[in-house]
Order: C-alpha cells, then sequence, then structure tokens
C-alpha cells in the first residue's frame, strides 16, 4: 500500500508549502509517525525543512530529510551524472521508508535548484520514489481560457512522463473563473483524477519584513520578533518630499528610502501611530546610512516601537529589486501563516486525504496530542458555533482569536471598548475583520442584559439597578450573551482570576438537568498523549456521591474529546493494601459509579503509579482493565489534584488545556493566567465542540 506523497509546484510561487504543511497535519494526526523530504534544497536553512522539523518533531540529522543541496546538484548534473543524483535522493528517501509510515515529499523549488527542469525534475523523480503526485498550478492572474490551456499542457507533459496525479490544485483562482473553469474542465483530465480550485489567501502571498530583513543580510535596528513576523502586502520606494509620500502608503507597506531621509522616517513613525493613515509593515533604510544619533534616540526613547527599522548597504534602486524578488514562505515561528495555510487547506474536499493513506494496519488509536489538537479544529468547524471572549484588549486573546479565524474555527465576539480594541489590532498588524467587538457600558444590549440578570437573581437580593451596574463587567456581560443565547460559549482568564471568569456562570447558567455538580477537568497534553485530570479547580473537598458524579461527568468529557476513558479514582492506598478516611471514600466513590454507570471501566482507590505503569499495575492490580491504561485521573480532592496538575505540566512540559467545566448548561471555560496563544485557541475549539452537543 502506497503511503507517500509527493507536492510539486508546477510554475514559480504556487504555493505549494501550504498544501505539504496541510497533508503534513492530517496524517500526522491520524497515523502517528509521519516523515518528511525534500529532494533538493537552497541551504540547511530550508523554511519548509525547518518548519515540519520543528511542528513535527523530526529527530535526527537535518540531512536525513532532504537530498542535496542545490549547488551540490548543479555540480552533478553539469558533470553529467543526473542518474547518480537521483540515486542518491531515492536511497536516503529509502532510508526515510523504514522510520515512517508515510512520508510527505516536497518537490524542487523554481529558481534556487534546477532552472528550467525544475517540473520534469519533479515528475520523474516523483515516479522514482513511488510517490502519489499532487501539482499545484498558479492561478492568480489568470482568466478560465488562460488556465484551461495551462491544465492542457499540464496534461500532456504528465502523460508524456507517464504520471498520473490522483488530484490537481489550482490556487489563487478568483471565484468567477473557478466558477467557469469547473464547467468546462471536466473532460481534461484523467479519469479518477480530482480538480481542487482554491481561492486566494493574502497573507501567505506576503513576506514578513523579517523574510526580506535575511533575505537582503540586512541590520535589525529597531525590531522585536513580533514586529519582524509582520507581513509586507507592498515596497514603497520613497523618493518624494514627505507630504506627496504620505499619499501612497497603504497598509502592510514596507518603506524603502535612504538612512538620511530623517523626514521619511519620522513622517512614517508619526503615520503609523494616526488613526488617519494605514498601519506600515516597517522601514528598510538603505546605502548603509545609519539614521542621526538624534533621530535613533527618538525612536528608542518611543514606549512601544510599533515599526521595525532595518539598514542595507545597497543602493534604493537595487533594494527595490532584491526585495521584489523574496518569495512568501511559511515559517516555523510565525502561527498566523500556519493557520491561514492550515484554513486554506480546509478548502479540499476529505475524500482527497484519503489516497489509502489514512487507512493503514498502523493507524494510531492512541489519542496523540497532535492528533488532539488537529481534531479539536476539524469537530468544531463541523458545526460553526459563535463564541464570546470576554477579554477583548488581551494581545494573546487577538492573536488566537486571529488565528481562529484565519481557520474559520468559529465566530467571534470581543468586549471592551472598540476603539482601544481596534488600535490594539492595528498595532499588532492582525487581520480580524470578521469579528464583532462589544462594549459592555453601553447599548441596549446592556439593558436586556440588566433585566434578565435581575430575574435570574431577585431572589437573592439583586435589584435592577444592581444587574445593570454588574453586566458592565465583561464577566457578567458575556455570561450573560451566553445566557440569553447571543452567544454560544465563553471562554475568559488569560487576565481575569478562575473566580471572576466563573461565578456568573455557577449564578446565571447553573447546572444541566441530571447534574447536581458543576465540576471540572484539565486535558493535560503530554509528550506522546493526551488525559484527563479531575477535579482540580472547583470542588475543594467532594464527597463519594460527588466524586462518583465528577468521575461519571470526566469519563463523558473524556468520550467527547476522543479518549477512551479508562477512569482511575486516585488514592494513597491501591485495592485493599490500605484504609483511613479518604480512601473509604474513594471506594465508595468507585462502588457508587460503578453502580449509575456498570458499563465504565473505572477502578480504585489506586495509586498514580499503579495508574499508568503496566509493570507496577501486573504487581498490585494484575486483573485490572484501568491500572497501568488509565486515561481518567480523578483526584480525592482539590489539594492534591491542583497540585498534581501543576506538577506535571511545570516539570513533564506539559500542555494543560483548562480548566474545562462541566455540568454547566452553557459551556464556560476558564484560562490560566499565564497560558499561551495555542492554549486560547484549544480552549475555544473544545469550548466550541461542547456548545454543539447542547
Amino acid at each position: 500500500m502506497t503511503r507517500y506523497l509527493y507536492v510539486t509546484g508546477v510554475s514559480p510561487r504556487s504555493g505549494k508549502d501550504a498544501f505539504a504543511l496541510g497533508f503534513m497535519e492530517r496524517f500526522s494526526a491520524t497515523l502517528g509517525g509521519v516523515g518528511f523530504f525534500r529532494p533538493i534544497i537552497a541551504n540547511e536553512s530550508d523554511p519548509a525543512l525547518m518548519l515540519m522539523r520543528q511542528r513535527y518533531r523530526l529527530s535526527g540529522p537535518l540531512s536525513d530529510y532532504y537530498g542535496y543541496l542545490a549547488a551540490e546538484a548543479h555540480h552533478l548534473i553539469g558533470d553529467g551524472q543526473r542518474d547518480e543524483l537521483y540515486k542518491t535522493i531515492i536511497g536516503k528517501f529509502q532510508v526515510l521508508r523504514q522510520r515512517f509510515t508515510a512520508i510527505i515529499c516536497e518537490g524542487a523549488d523554481y529558481g534556487s535548484s534546477l532552472p528550467g527542469q525544475e517540473f520534469e525534475f519533479n515528475l520523474e523523480l516523483a515516479n522514482h520514489l513511488g510517490c502519489h503526485l499532487l501539482p499545484v498550478l498558479n492561478g492568480k492572474g489568470r482568466d478560465a481560457a488562460q488556465l484551461e490551456e495551462d491544465l492542457h499542457a499540464l496534461c500532456e507533459t504528465l502523460q508524456h512522463h507517464h504520471s498520473t496525479p490522483f488530484a490537481v490544485i489550482v490556487n489563487r483562482t478568483a471565484e468567477a473563473v473557478a466558477t467557469t473553469l469547473r464547467s468546462t474542465i471536466g473532460a481534461t483530465l484523467e479519469q479518477g483524477t480530482s480538480l481542487c480550485l482554491l481561492a486566494e489567501r493574502a497573507i501567505l502571498d506576503m513576506p514578513t519584513v523579517g523574510a526580506i530583513g535575511q533575505a537582503l543580510n540586512a541590520e535589525v535596528l529597531v525590531g522585536s520578533d513580533d514586529l519582524l513576523s509582520q507581513e509586507v502586502a507592498d515596497f514603497k520606494v520613497a523618493a518624494m518630499e514627505l507630504p506627496h509620500f504620505l499619499d501612497h502608503v497603504r497598509e502592510g507597506s514596507l518603506i524603502i528610502t535612504p538612512g538620511d531621509r530623517a523626514d521619511i522616517i519620522l513622517g512614517a513613525l508619526m503615520a503609523n501611530h494616526s488613526i488617519g493613515y494605514p498601519k506600515i509593515a516597517g522601514l528598510l533604510l538603505t546605502g548603509g546610512i545609519r539614521p542621526a544619533a538624534q533621530i535613533v534616540r527618538l525612536v528608542e526613547g518611543l514606549r512601544r516601537p510599533s515599526v521595525p527599522m532595518l539598514l542595507v548597504a545597497s543602493d534604493t534602486f537595487t533594494t527595490a529589486l532584491a526585495v521584489s524578488a523574496v518569495e512568501s514562505h511559511i515559517e516555523a515561528n510565525n502561527p498566523r501563516k500556519v493557520a491561514a495555510a492550515l484554513g486554506l487547506m480546509e478548502g479540499l474536499p476529505l475524500a482527497l486525504y484519503d489516497l489509502n493513506l489514512a487507512r493503514g494496519d498502523r493507524e494510531s488509536h492512541e489519542m496523540t496530542p497532535l492528533r488532539f489538537e488537529y481534531e479539536l479544529v476539524q469537530r468544531a468547524r463541523l458545526q460553526r458555533k459563535h463564541i464570546v471572549l470576554p477579554e477583548g484588549e488581551e494581545e494573546r486573546v487577538l492573536r488566537a482569536a486571529e488565528i481562529l479565524l484565519l481557520r474559520d474555527v468559529v465566530a467571534l465576539t470581543l468586549l471592551g471598548d472598540p476603539t482601544r480594541i481596534k488600535r490594539r489590532i492595528s498595532q499588532l498588524g492582525l487581520q480580524l475583520g470578521s469579528v464583532t467587538i462589544i462594549d459592555p457600558t453601553q447599548g441596549e444590549l446592556r439593558q436586556r442584559y440588566a433585566e434578565a440578570l435581575f430575574q435570574a437573581r431577585q431572589h437573592k437580593g439583586i435589584t435592577l439597578q444592581m444587574a445593570w451596574d454588574m453586566v458592565e463587567d465583561v464577566s457578567y456581560f458575556g455570561t450573560m450573551m451566553v445566557h440569553c443565547g447571543d452567544a454560544d460559549g465563553m471562554v475568559s482568564g488569560a487576565v481575569h482570576t478562575t473566580q471572576h471568569t466563573i461565578r456568573p456562570a455557577f449564578q446565571v447558567i447553573r447546572a444541566r438537568p441530571g447534574h447536581q455538580l458543576i465540576s471540572s477537568v484539565f486535558l493535560m497534553s503530554l509528550p506522546d498523549r493526551v488525559v484527563v485530570y479531575g477535579d482540580c479547580a472547583v470542588n475543594p473537598d467532594p464527597d463519594a456521591q460527588e466524586l462518583a458524579e465528577i468521575a461519571i461527568t470526566s469519563a463523558a468529557t473524556a468520550r467527547q474529546f476522543g479518549i477512551e476513558p479508562r477512569v482511575a479514582m486516585l488514592s494513597y492506598a491501591t485495592g485493599d493494601s490500605g484504609a483511613g478516611s479518604t480512601v473509604d471514600k474513594v471506594r465508595a466513590a468507585v462502588a457508587l459509579a460503578h453502580a449509575r454507570d456498570p458499563e465504565l471501566k473505572i477502578d480504585g482507590p489506586i495509586q498514580f503509579d499503579a495508574a499508568v505503569d503496566s509493570g507496577v499495575a501486573r504487581t498490585k492490580l494484575p486483573q485490572s482493565e484501568v491500572a497501568g491504561r488509565a486515561t481518567v485521573f480523578i483526584f480525592p480532592d482539590l489539594n492534591t489534584g491542583n497540585n498534581t496538575y501543576k506538577a506535571v505540566q511545570r516539570s513533564a512540559n506539559a500542555v494543560a488545556i483548562g480548566p474545562i467545566l462541566q455540568g454547566l448548561n452553557r459551556p464556560v471555560n476558564d484560562l490560566s493566567r499565564g497560558c499561551t496563544v495555542t492554549d486560547i485557541v484549544n480552549t475555544v475549539a473544545l469550548t466550541a465542540i461542547q456548545a454543539q452537543s447542547q
């Protein structure tokens, strides 16, 4: 069974990186160990290779994952040793086949590998390696007639090389062109070959300021990692005087100007802070001329520089030509582009991922971290929900929101002062055009939510005026959005405490019918699997009845997120080996849980080592279905659970997603104040999944 895919561009700037990444993501999630290979790279800092190596933790020497450097390949071909080139590449690929269940091979680039021969070289090599072929065409600026000619020419080339692709992708296709092409091109492709027409994602075609700087060997005068990761939509050579130049500035422009043009430098910085002008991507100073000391001092004295500034030795004309030649790449340290690429791949039909790659007998059934994150996003997208994020001015929340929108995971509402949020979005250079922003202090919604809160809490002595004051708080306002059906779920806690986040939900949304208790779990993403810890955030000292409910609810949560529940009820003793009030409580909870759900795989009391280590389990509980294989861990009290999850998080470098609240009528979830952008993305996705089942 063939599990190898060769992704190649038919022409320059096809965007094949995005498709190699998308298939790598899919098969890493479904198959486990997936390798990546490039036959020829320009140098060992190849962006695609660096991205795959870091994101998918490809171990071993870098040379395992590519055939030749471009200079070496040119030398061999120039000496008439093309066959030797093929043999070495095939040999290295065969070595990878012994290590991986599937391999994504990304073809040689145009211009840096085999000038004038790239596509035919890639076709021949795909045949030699026995890979499924996926050619990618660049449809930008091409009308339907031109693309039809391109596809006819492609088919003739494929036939000449006896190559049959399982699909052909035309990237960056205008919608009107795609509609026409679908009705005219059917007979051109061989039967069984899919044609996929995908729209342009502008962010993927924009190189970052940092990438341009690296390509031009520029010196960074001003620029944090965030500033250097800003995308460049176009570049402007500033030769005019400042007033005329400002008329030509566009969103995302890179300004190229000699280093002694203090007027342009200061004007660009001021324009970037003005709401009257678009945000520029950066300043590229030419001629090796450093700005005057006073200008440098002024820029360095800004509280938060928002414009990166780079310096090159070349003159302005030469620099502009060099900038125009820099291609955009998906880099490992740019989550926005990764999200945009994966979002682009969502436009492919699911059947296209099949090609017998995901049906192998070694498909992984254990929930690995990568598979977990992949399936979170995929399941959330199936039934798109609306999530409210009360902390709308927080940078991590805004960056996560952009990733969620780029991947079309959910609809989002941000709470806060719209002017300040929009200014923050502009400062960060984010694309959040489809997000809704609501000011909790203004508008008819505040009155509506105050009345709803009054109805829900008047029995506790809350007056209408008190309710009016309370809903000004973003946590109450967001909770009322969910309670009143204006949002499907809420995620908060990046800057607020757990109590501030979840207290309104306990007061207003309350427990679902059939649930006596609201509890929590953390999804612990360990290096090799994902497990469930509960309750680590809500109930200080649950009794046996409450502990049984926590166990059953946590098992249901695990099942909801694709984790087969095997529940370990933890204590300081295993089986009948100990006694004491805590052990007795756990023992009683296990009996109650068994009575409520006889099919649930649950065991306890059990010590942590017996729950996770098969060797210890064989000694202490040899007949247990859970011991040594537990996936859900229930702690006897909050003190034990909270300390354990934090100890594992820090010492095992695990990602703790949560706390995820269980038993609420509608989903509200909390974040750690130390959360990362990835934590927020995952928590929003799982909140959307919870909302799908309610």
